[in-house]
């Protein structure tokens, strides 16, 4: 049996359907259906009310026609005939109208008002609506002006009183017809902008088919998160990165028990320090270093981060790649070890020269021999600090030794040691320097990194020059700006500066002597200090190196 509720369901999704999704032969019974029932009403009043009605030829006729009219509404084949070909429905309505009001008795003389629904039919079709218009008004007045001229007895008065329902009929189509008009020019008009929708619908699946091609392509994992932390978009490479960092009895970990680790490979980095979470914070980082996963999988990856905004402004999510570095780190460190092994293995034989020329510098030695020890005892010294320098750059951060100290005061002994150097070179060398300046900082070290300032100021102005050292106090920090005016360095030279060994092709080409430690050396002992150091270089117009500390 069939279930009476899914059978009303049904129903009511058939009649709730757009007008114009209906199979023509439903949209053509649709559009008779209105007089069919009022037809079926008004042959239900005449039967109970003028039962002698029932027996009219014409008005029997007017039933019968109207039932094959419905009839055919279902059996005729439009979809083969010529489209407009139902609109000989609503003509032939007319004909049947008439019957019926002349078949009505004087009591149902009111039939002829049902010609108002095969003209709304003919004007709301959109077709022809200047032949509509004419049969909105002509065919109401046959039905009242035919059975008077077949039966020739009429007045003047009797046309005269017909003309109301035809004006009536004319009115009603009129309207229709601008309506109608109207709602088929903001059809064609949504049906262009449908169009166009689906037309950039396409446009965007292909963009985005692009986009997901070449995300699967690239070698990087690449993560969009909306502003609240949810995923909204994650290449093949991610996913295969966040399968490396899971735990392995957790398919589906949330952020805070993910395996990231931090450079030592051991300590899980804090759920906020974590690249994405930072991402979702709004941060925006670069080459931020985490090792991914444990074990032998384990990797390390440089991850980077920019935030997404709307059009206010504000946050609305950011983008994080994940660039997988192991090979590079890994090349690093055994780099960092060769160095390590090779300088203890050079410091033992050169501290055991100095000790030997030590000995012979104390004994009685002729001036010639003396000259000679002394020579080999500050290239050996020399050596030593280059081993030491080595030693230094391969533990990367060195250990301080904070106290009281006027750095004011270390300045001026930077500088006033390398005045000789500078003339030489025909360097200009000063100091802008308060009288006195106290921080809580490594005497020692901070000289280091100033000698190596200065010195590399006064070496990379081979043709003289002005070299500017400058300290100051700014928010809780001491200043420290080391400028000069000599070859100066491109940008991209610029971003490399503070890397080991590295030297700028401009200083290769003129053979100026360095091994490149001095400048790592130097941002080591800045940052073990809790500061920072920056540069800031044109090419041929100068250099400024400027490091802050904690005061």
């Amino acid at each position: 049996m069939t279930d009476p509720v899914a059978w009303s369901s049904g129903r009511l999704r058939f009649f709730r359907r757009p007008f114009h999704e209906y199979r023509l032969r439903d949209r053509v019974a649709l559009s008779q259906m209105p007089l069919f029932v009022t037809t079926c009403l008004t042959a239900f009043l005449v039967w109970v009310f003028f039962p002698q009605g029932m027996g009219n030829p014409f008005f029997v006729a007017f039933l019968v026609s109207q039932l094959v009219l419905m009839a055919s509404c279902y059996l005729v084949p439009w979809e083969r005939l010529p489209y407009t070909s139902f609109l000989a429905i609503p003509v032939l309505d007319f004909v049947s109208i008439g019957l019926g009001r002349e078949g009505g008795l004087e009591s149902l003389t009111s039939i002829g008002l049902l010609a108002v629904l095969p003209v709304i039919w003919l004007c709301a079709s959109g077709y022809y609506p200047r032949l509509a218009l004419w049969l909105a008004f002509l065919a109401p007045l046959a039905i009242l002006w035919a059975p008077l001229l077949i039966k020739g007895t009429f007045t003047a008065q009797d046309f005269a009183r017909t003309l109301l329902l035809p004006v009536i009929t004319l009115g009603i189509g009129v309207s229709v017809s601008v309506l109608t008009l109207s709602m088929m020019r903001q059809q064609r008009e949504l049906e262009e902008k449908d169009a166009q929708l689906q037309a950039n619908l396409r446009t965007s699946q292909r963009q985005e088919s692009l986009l997901n091609t070449v995300l699967d392509t690239a070698h990087l994992g690449v993560l969009a998160v909306d502003a609240d932390g949810h995923d909204v978009l994650m290449n093949r490479k991610q996913r295969a990165n966040h399968v490396l960092a899971s735990p392995k009895d957790n398919p589906d970990p949330n952020e805070s028990q993910l395996l990231v680790f931090g450079p030592d490979r051991k300590t899980l980095v804090p759920v906020e320090d974590r690249p994405v979470r930072r991402a979702v914070l709004g941060e925006t980082f670069t080459d931020y270093l985490v090792w991914l996963g444990d074990g032998m999988e384990q990797r390390a990856f440089v991850t980077t981060a920019r935030a997404m905004k709307d059009p206010d402004g504000k946050f609305a999510g950011s983008v994080i790649a994940f660039s997988d570095v192991t090979d590079l780190v890994n090349a690093l460190s055994a780099k960092d070890d060769f160095v390590s092994s090779v300088s203890h293995e050079f410091r033992t034989p050169l501290t055991s020269i100095l000790g030997y020329v030590e000995i012979l510098l104390a004994d009685d030695q002729a001036e010639s021999d003396r000259e000679m020890l002394e020579i080999i005892r500050r290239n050996s010294e020399r050596l030593l600090t280059l081993v030491s320098d080595l030693l230094a750059s391969r533990n990367g951060q060195l250990i301080v030794t904070p106290h009281t100290v006027d750095v004011a005061e270390l300045v001026r002994a930077s500088v006033s040691s390398a005045l000789p150097k500078a003339a030489v070179a025909g360097v200009v060398l000063a100091a802008e320097t308060p009288d006195k300046l106290e921080a809580h900082v490594d005497g020692a070290r901070i000289s280091q990194v100033l000698d190596n300032l200065v010195s590399n100021a006064i070496k990379y102005s081979p043709d003289g020059g002005n070299v500017l050292v400058s300290l100051a106090q700014e928010d809780g920090h001491l200043a420290c700006s080391v400028s000069d005016t000599g070859m100066g360095m491109t940008a991209e030279d610029t971003s490399e500066v503070f890397a080991k060994f590295f030297r700028t092709s401009n200083v290769r080409r003129t053979a100026i002597p360095g091994v490149g430690l001095g400048l790592p050396i130097s941002k080591a002992i800045v940052e073990a200090h809790g500061g920072t150091i920056e540069v800031d270089s044109q090419l041929g117009k100068g250099t400024t190196f400027t490091f802050r500390v904690p005061v």
